[in-house]
């Protein structure tokens, strides 16, 4: 073992960022490995599939969120598997990277419940490419439509199915709802506001499960007043090119998609240890693995039960706690102080519907309307890393809410599944 720790860091999304700033100062070497160069804020992506924010907006490099400091460095890479024995993991490329201690937090990916071949017409929201991908589906939709005056023939066009409702895919429905009642209907001239459809599939009896049940019927009333239908107890039984199938029918349309639940990374089996249904790794109170107390695993990619026995929620503000916490942890362990168990500090949960429109419960305390969306507004620029992205983003929403104009429309690829 080298005289200074080695800590390997797997992911660069909200937990390993939070760790890898923890240790800049530490007495140990850092490498973080992505398969991205940049660190991205996943919860606004949504914003860029809806054509309001750019992606420059909610992503930024690795290396400028970490800097330059001694002994930390930021590796572009795959990790395909971690061997615990030979304390190493293994890119794609076949390099390996050893550690003395391993910080997991490789994300979560889509869970499509054993179709994976839905994913090829529903993406989900999980990078800046997907986000694109949906975003151009949207723009290319009411390109074809304009094409259209037969009503019957350019509906499918028209429409929109967000399946899984749960924060993002409510928020999804909300941004397309204002897109297709409001903000972009009155740059084309051959249909009308009034012939757009929105669903938004829930296969459980309500939406934001996770959210107390008053919100979240007041999240389900304020996206059915913006003309959102709002279908709970449906579960998906097909996808398929421009379909979505139900029990009680089929829905036409070429804009699907995917916000139904998310699975932990493949990578975590190569741990050999206890999982739960979804994938994610059972960790004990210091979040290490139970039979190697050298290597955490944190974030999406984590199962740990607060003090009421509840799994934490897949939330930033998890992962950050977590990050954190692994990075002092490791300080410590180095002084030669004990470890402490990991305590979450829950500060609420939140969502946005739509324009001045957002539900909040802060710490018991439920808000709804203006001032949750104020509150939603104030802590995800919080939450962004750096001034300039803080500012411009700021900047886009002041002029979003003020002309109601969105100003990334942009189709460059047409990477979508129309004919």
């Amino acid at each position: 073992m080298s005289e200074r720790n080695h800590v390997v860091i797997i992911g660069g999304g909200f937990g390993g960022i939070s760790a890898a700033k923890q240790l800049k100062k530490a007495e140990v070497d850092v490498t973080l490995i992505d398969k991205n160069n940049h660190h991205l804020f996943q919860p606004l992506l949504y914003q860029v599939a809806t054509a309001a924010l750019s992606p420059g907006d909610i992503a930024v490099p690795i290396r400028a969120v970490l800097g330059e400091h001694k002994g930390m460095k930021v590796l572009l890479g795959n990790v395909v598997s971690i061997n615990k024995e030979a304390q190493h993991v293994e890119l794609e490329d076949g390099k390996t990277v050893d550690f003395d201690y391993l910080i997991a937090a490789p994300g979560a990916q889509y869970n499509y419940f054993g179709n994976d071949e839905w994913e090829n017409h529903a993406p989900g929201l999980k990078s800046i490419g997907d986000a694109l991908q949906v975003r151009e589906q949207i723009l290319f939709s009411l390109e074809k439509a304009e094409q259209l005056e037969d009503p019957k023939l350019r509906e499918p066009y028209l429409t929109y199915v967000i399946i899984g409702g749960g924060p993002t895919g409510v928020e999804m429905a909300g941004a397309i709802g204002e897109i297709a009642k409001r903000n972009m209907m009155r740059d084309y001239s051959t249909f009308s506001k009034n012939e757009t459809r929105i669903f938004l599939v829930e296969a459980a009896p309500r939406i934001l499960n996770g959210y107390p049940e008053s919100l979240a019927q007041k999240a389900q009333q304020t996206l059915e007043d913006m003309g959102v239908r709002v279908l709970t107890d449906t579960p998906v039984t097909d996808i398929s090119n421009n379909n979505v199938t139900f029990s009680e029918g089929t829905i036409e349309t070429p804009n699907i998609i995917w916000a139904a639940g998310v699975a932990a990374s493949p990578l975590l089996s190569t741990l050999d240890t206890e999982q739960d249904r979804t994938g994610r790794v059972k960790v004990t109170d210091d979040l290490s693995i139970p039979d190697d107390d050298h290597i955490f695993v944190i974030g999406d990619a984590a199962h740990k039960k607060d003090d009421d026995g509840n799994p934490l929620p897949a939330l930033a503000p998890v992962a950050m706690q977590q990050g954190k916490y692994i990075g002092k942890l490791i300080k410590k362990e180095i002084a030669g102080n004990e470890r402490t168990p990991f305590r979450y500090a829950d500060k609420g949960t939140m969502a946005t519907i739509g324009r001045a429109k957002a539900v909040a419960d802060i710490r018991g305390f439920k808000f709804s309307g203006f001032f949750a969306w104020i509150l939603w507004s104030v802590v995800h620029i919080f939450f962004l890393i750096g001034f300039r992205s803080r500012f411009r983003v700021f900047v886009e929403w002041m002029w979003h809410y003020f002309t109601f104009k969105r100003g990334v429309r942009l189709i460059t690829d047409r990477f979508t599944n129309n004919d």
